[in-house]
């Protein structure tokens, strides 16, 4: 049985319970996917986006849970150790059920990503394979079977998708840093 006060089941709980059917996965997704494109890490822009995925403008309970979400993923991109923790159910949910959760991410990465993409030629091949990575591990969230090659597989790419954010945000921002070059002395 889940936890119960995983914040996974509490995020998703204060969702429903406020009547938008998303799961905090698929938000947590568009959250950092926008955040890796360049979108910066401004309120008014995150709430947009967020009330678009939400299909309605959120009460002031999810609003301030949205921004503490906000708060939270700045920190960890923004941090020297840039460690990205990602929003699933806990260990204990069935596998299906995180497998699901690990799509619904993805896509929310993706499209968040896509919304604020600046410019995605300009991405380098491993930023592009990345980014096919994610629409491909949005797709297989069948796949996983309930057995210790499953759990296996499933924490793979849980690792990767720890690391492919990163490595999005990193490359994205390194593009904007040359023009504040001139600047210093």
């Amino acid at each position: 049985m889940p936890i119960q006060n995983s914040p996974y089941n509490a995020f998703a709980t204060l969702l429903s319970s406020s009547g938008h059917p998303v799961s905090p996965a698929e938000l947590h997704g568009l959250l950092l996917g926008r955040s890796c494109a360049g979108a910066g890490f401004e309120v008014d822009g995150w709430l947009v986006d967020a009330t678009e995925l939400l299909e309605g403008e959120p009460q002031d309970n999810v609003r301030n849970a949205l921004i503490g979400l906000q708060e939270m993923v700045k920190g960890e991109l923004t941090s020297d150790d840039m460690t990205v923790v990602l929003l699933l159910p806990s260990d204990d949910a069935p596998l299906a059920e995180r497998a699901a959760a690990l799509g619904q991410w993805c896509q929310g990465f993706l499209a968040g990503f896509g919304l604020n993409s600046r410019d995605s030629s300009s991405l380098s091949v491993e930023a592009t394979e990345v980014l096919q990575d994610l629409a491909a591990i949005a797709q297989v969230q069948d796949a996983l079977e309930e057995s210790d090659d499953g759990e296996g597989d499933y924490m793979e790419v849980m690792e990767y998708l720890r690391v492919a954010p990163l490595l999005l945000f990193t490359e994205t921002n390194k593009t904007v840093a040359p023009a504040a070059k001139p600047s210093l002395h």
